[in-house]
Formats: structure tokens, sequence, C-alpha cells
């Protein structure tokens, strides 16, 4: 009995685990001078998503576009922003804000539902000007 609830406890953790993992925010920041970066990231199935915060100034242009693969940006905006995304009949693979509000900028990368299933990486470009 105290095995299986030993072994019951174990397997709840895990999972408690790759969730806090799959949850997970990466801060994308630039080098020095630099106004656009390419960012890799892995897709493990179709429910799967990454997470990625930008922080910008009032006034600027933020741009994303996907580089490699069939994905879907997801762009929200922070609190006092009034942008909305577009939420047209494609993949959403390509997303301009301006003139943004200050502060940070939640994407999130999923899938294209619209497209053939892969997994494995993707690349995107985010711009900020």
């Amino acid at each position: 009995m105290k095995k299986l609830i030993l072994i019951a406890f174990a397997i709840a953790t895990l999972s408690i685990c790759s969730a806090a993992i799959s949850a997970q925010v990466t801060r994308i920041s630039f080098a020095r001078g630099a106004t656009s970066k390419v960012v890799t990231g892995t897709l493990n199935d179709w429910k799967s998503h990454r997470t990625y915060v930008i922080r910008v100034k009032k006034g600027q242009t933020l741009t994303t576009e996907a580089v490699k693969n069939f994905i879907t940006i997801g762009v929200e905006a922070p609190p006092g922003s009034t942008y909305e995304q577009d939420m047209a009949a494609d993949c959403h693979d390509k997303n301009d804000v301006s003139p943004t509000a200050h502060g940070d900028y939640r994407i999130t990368v999923t899938e294209c539902k619209k497209a053939v299933r892969w997994r494995g990486t993707f690349k995107f470009r985010v711009t900020v000007q």
C-alpha cells in the first residue's frame, strides 16, 4: 500500500513538473544596437505552445513573422493598449503592432491548425523599431 501511494505521488510530481516546464515564459532581448532577432523553439505536438515576452516602449512598431514551419503567432498587448490581433482565416504567422503601448507584450507560438501537422523546430523573427 505504501509503495502504491509512493508511486502515485511520484507520478503526480512528474506531471506537475512537466506542466510547469511547458508553461515557462522566455524573455526576448536584443543585442546592443539590434532591432530584430530570430527566435528558435520547439513544439512537440499540435497542443503544445511556447510563450515569450518582450518589453517595448510607447510609440514603437512591433513585428513578428514566421521564418520556419507553419506556426501561429499570437500577440497579447499589455494593459492600457488598444491593440487587438486580427484573427483572419489564416495561420496568423505575421503581426504588426503600431504604435505600441509601453510594457510587456506576450507572444505565444503554436502549430498552425490550418496546415499539415508537424513537430520539431520553429523560427520566427521579432522586430522592434
